[in-house]
């Protein structure tokens, strides 16, 4: 069925619950005072500033918003872009771009200027919706981008060069428009994250949104009394899809604007949330503070929070040992996935599986998984091959580039770039990113393992691992190191901590530096490799 289904039910049989709720704690509400003639507006320093909507608005709203897009000459298949922060009109916007016929294509806030543009120009984008933090970029090249686009502003202050959705769509119809729409239709476009160059537009139907809620209500068991805390940006599939487990549920959601531990734990709290998606600098974050006495577990009201669930990245099973040691009444689940495989749950760990932690876990629901060798054949158990996923969710192709989709799909499996290894008892763990391994005197090196080695040292917050290259041994492992703030550690004392690692595996170089992560918790290893190599994404994709 199309995914637009699912929130037409939910504002039929839920229309006055509470769907979505968007808290930032940077910004306080104002209260209104009237003393005699005069109306003064001050801070309310005990409220953060706070929004929310029913089903049935979020419902009508996305209806307005379809409407007004048709009203403008979308049609059918038509493109409309998104770069917005996240917000309360994110999601009826996506909805009602949707309900219209037309895909969905959500834009990195991240992006510049220039990578605004090739986006847009990848994607064929007909319409784009941008926010105020974007003013400055979308200025720089609208004389260029609006001559075939509208442009359409949310927020206050609109500038010249677009038109101001909030007043438009007030104004049109709240009932359905009439677009048969079907699961085989295609529904979003998102884009890849980069990390191997220009990022690659991915296609998606109805069918694989669907196929993404069924599979994110399963593997955590969300019923309509679940409060999902949402916190990473929606623009990426691993946010969507997750909030997808409370779309299909019919249940509230949270939209967090601020990642500090201290407003993670508190909306938590008052907004009495059961499931908590984190990445691992967040969860970090949060248990340093509370070793550190900032955070006092006492203040908060946490007891309903059931599950915590990691993804987007490897977690380090030393990560996990501490958060149970504080939190020990939590489930834990990692899901992997990634946009082309429309975001986590491909394989996912399962919340009854906290013994194998450090794994990735097993084929998710509805979900085929095999370990390949180059000619795509399955692995023998235990060794190493590329990881493939099939199932509902797998793109219909990368849009306008028939050479990496089919470099990706082969009969009906998704190759996945990513090397991993089958336990005894069918678990898979990932070892590394297949161009990210680092062949060393001929070993083939994979930066994962010894990352998690690494981060068990009590002194380390955060690692990556790169390869630099070497006249004799063609390449080295070199580890980039980001110290806890109230530890100390030299590179001897690494050294020595990795003694206990084979000797071929230990890092030839040790760096003292911040580790830099993108929007979605994954390590920017180009961007590593051209600081300390001097190596440019082009250079290390003509290598591979």
């Amino acid at each position: 069925m199309p995914i637009t289904d699912l929130l037409k039910r939910n504002a039929e049989l839920y229309g006055s619950d509470v769907a979505l709720v968007e808290v930032n704690p940077e910004i306080t509400e104002t209260r209104r005072i009237t003393w005699k003639e005069y109306e003064l507006i001050e801070p309310n320093p005990v409220s953060h500033y706070r929004r929310e909507i029913t089903w049935k608005v979020f419902d009508e709203k996305a209806n307005r918003f379809a409407n007004l897009l048709l009203e403008r000459g979308v049609k059918k298949g038509d493109k409309v872009g998104i770069l917005l922060m996240n917000c309360l009109e994110w999601l009826p916007i996506y909805f009602g771009i949707l309900k219209a016929g037309a895909l969905a294509v959500p834009l990195n806030f991240r992006y510049t200027s220039a990578e605004i543009k090739y986006c847009l120009d990848l994607a064929e984008v007909d319409v784009l919706m941008f926010g105020p933090e974007f003013i400055g970029r979308i200025e720089e090249i609208a004389d260029t981008i609006s001559k075939n686009r509208l442009l359409f502003y949310v927020g206050e202050g609109c500038p010249t060069f677009a038109e101001h959705y909030d007043s438009l769509a007030v104004n049109c119809a709240s009932a359905a428009p009439a677009i048969y729409l079907s699961e085989d239709d295609d529904a979003a476009i998102y884009f890849s994250s980069g990390t191997t160059g220009f990022p690659k537009a991915i296609l998606h139907n109805h069918r694989s949104l669907s196929h993404s809620a069924a599979v994110e209500a399963n593997h955590h068991e969300q019923t309509r009394e679940d409060v999902f805390l949402c916190i990473p940006p929606l623009y990426h599939t691993g946010a969507k899809m997750h909030w997808f487990g409370s779309l299909y549920s019919g249940s509230k959601a949270v939209i967090l604007k601020g990642v500090k531990p201290k407003f993670i734990l508190e909306t938590a709290s008052e907004e009495h949330c059961s499931i908590v998606w984190l990445l691992v600098p967040w969860a970090q974050d949060i248990l340093d503070a509370i070793d550190r006495g900032e955070l006092k577990l006492e203040d908060y009201s946490l007891s309903q929070w059931r599950l915590m669930h990691i993804g987007a990245q490897p977690v380090p099973p030393s990560l996990i040992a501490r958060w149970k040691n504080i939190f020990p009444d939590h489930k834990y689940d990692t899901n992997y996935g990634l946009s082309e495989s429309i975001g986590p749950g491909c394989v996912h760990l399962g919340m009854d599986n906290i013994h194998k932690v450090g794994a990735i876990g097993k084929a998710g629901f509805g979900w085929e998984v095999k370990i390949a060798d180059e000619n795509g054949n399955a692995v023998s158990r235990g060794e190493v091959g590329e990881l493939c996923v099939k199932g509902p969710g797998v793109m219909k192709c990368y849009y306008r580039d028939p050479k990496a989709t089919a470099e990706t799909l082969k009969d009906g499996w998704l190759f996945t770039g990513d090397m991993a290894q089958e336990d005894e008892d069918g678990f898979i763990f990932l070892v590394d990113r297949k161009k990210d391994v680092i062949i060393s005197g001929g070993e083939n090196l994979y930066p994962v393992q010894i990352e998690d080695f690494l981060r068990s040292h009590p002194a380390v917050k955060d690692v990556a691992v790169i390869g630099l290259p070497d006249k004799r041994l063609g390449e080295i492992a070199a580890a980039i190191i980001s110290i806890k703030e109230e530890c100390s550690c030299t590179e001897e004392d690494i050294n020595s901590f990795c003694q206990q690692l084979p000797r071929y595996k230990r890092p030839h170089k040790v760096i003292f530096a911040d580790v830099p992560r993108n929007p979605t918790g994954k390590i920017e290893k180009p961007k590593l490799r051209e600081i300390y190599c001097g190596e440019s994404v082009v250079a290390k994709q003509i290598r591979n």
